[in-house]
């Protein structure tokens, strides 16, 4: 079992589609080491040294947070079916709703499509909100996404920048 890593007054809580194998094995999330989000946010600027990922509960001092779309676990996302995102979709808006953090950034652009029926989403902020938080897309950070780490880097430092120049 994965737990959510939420709590009142953060940042940004960054929403992954669902957990991998290793993740779901270790009980960390991002814990597969393909997986480049820690290294992301560490660079982005969000954590001041990369963490592990048994370190996940260090990301509450730094204001932030992790939660998920879908708890099942898969080899790969593509597994998880437009239901499963769909009620994810609605039960995220609720988390969100209950702990109203600065952002919210959805790993994925098609996953965020499919959860809250979007098409043709930009990366970045959108204009929706839930409540007084703001939504991102932002690319997701496995291995198997063909970005490039300077390019997932700059995608997540822009959203750092924006909450900066917020004051948040």
């Amino acid at each position: 079992m994965i737990n959510d890593i939420l709590a009142p007054g953060l940042r940004v809580v960054f929403c992954g589609i669902n957990p991998g194998k290793s993740s779901a094995h270790t009980g960390f999330h991002f814990a597969h080491p393909g997986n480049r989000f820690w290294k992301v946010i560490h660079q982005a600027g969000f954590t001041e040294r990369q963490l592990k990922p048994e370190e996940e509960q260090h990301l509450l001092d730094t204001r932030c947070g992790i939660t998920m779309l879908v708890a099942r676990p898969t080899v790969q996302a593509s597994e998880v079916n437009l239901h499963e995102l769909r009620t994810g979709g609605r039960e995220l808006v609720k988390k969100i709703e209950d702990y109203q953090p600065d952002a919210l950034a959805i790993l994925g652009k098609q996953a965020f499509e499919q959860a809250f029926s979007q098409r043709g989403v930009a990366w970045g902020k959108q204009a929706v909100t839930i409540g007084a938080t703001q939504v991102w897309v932002l690319p997701n950070p496995s291995g198997l996404n063909r970005a490039t780490l300077d390019k997932l880097v700059a995608a997540y430092r822009e959203l750092d920048e924006a909450l900066m120049a917020r004051g948040m």
